[in-house]
């Protein structure tokens, strides 16, 4: 039985070991669950907090009003990424629910991830990332959206890298990002 036929309505996760993924998520039937800045807030703070807990570096992030994009290092040699999304995706929706007084409710809808297995896809990636915002237009200066990781790049990360990772063309890419 092939992967396809064993649930075709959810795509195939693959989690090999240690390395660098890129996860996207959206929320459920594309609602704006997160228009709130207090809603982006609290999804933000929860990835700060359970990454941290589970040791993953986060390398980028973008924290839309439907969707979401990480980018993050896990060294562990067996990372749990499907317990962390489990538990990103529970907290998260618990906390969302009573925030907006609606229990019960679908908050998030299926995720994508992939490993990143080569340096030009995580460049492109993290270009990609990081510049969401601007992607959706939203902001037209990504890093004066204070729900991504690129101010915070821009300031942490190396000149040389910045530049880099700037002029990497993302055109190629194949991310679900429909939102």
């Amino acid at each position: 039985m092939s992967l396809s036929q064993s649930w075709p309505h959810a795509p195939a996760h693959w989690t090999f070991g240690s390395g660098t993924y890129m996860l996207t998520c959206g929320t459920y039937l594309k609602a704006p669950l997160l228009l709130s800045p207090d809603a982006r807030d609290l999804v933000c703070a929860s990835l700060f907090a359970l990454a941290a807990g589970y040791r993953f570096t986060l390398r980028a992030w973008a924290v839309m009003s439907n969707h979401y994009h990480i980018v993050f290092s896990a060294e562990a040699p067996e990372p749990p990424v499907s317990a962390f999304v489990r538990r990103f995706h529970g907290a998260t929706a618990r906390a969302l629910n009573a925030r907006d007084a609606a229990p019960g409710r679908k908050v998030w809808y299926q995720y994508w991830d992939s490993r990143i297995t080569y340096e030009a896809s995580l460049l492109a990636r993290l270009r990609y990332v990081h510049t969401n915002p601007a992607h959706h237009g939203v902001v037209a200066d990504p890093e004066a959206y204070p729900w991504c990781s690129a101010a915070w790049f821009a300031r942490t990360a190396p000149p040389a890298f910045v530049e880099t990772v700037s002029r990497f063309k993302t055109d190629a890419l194949k991310i679900p990002d429909d939102f």
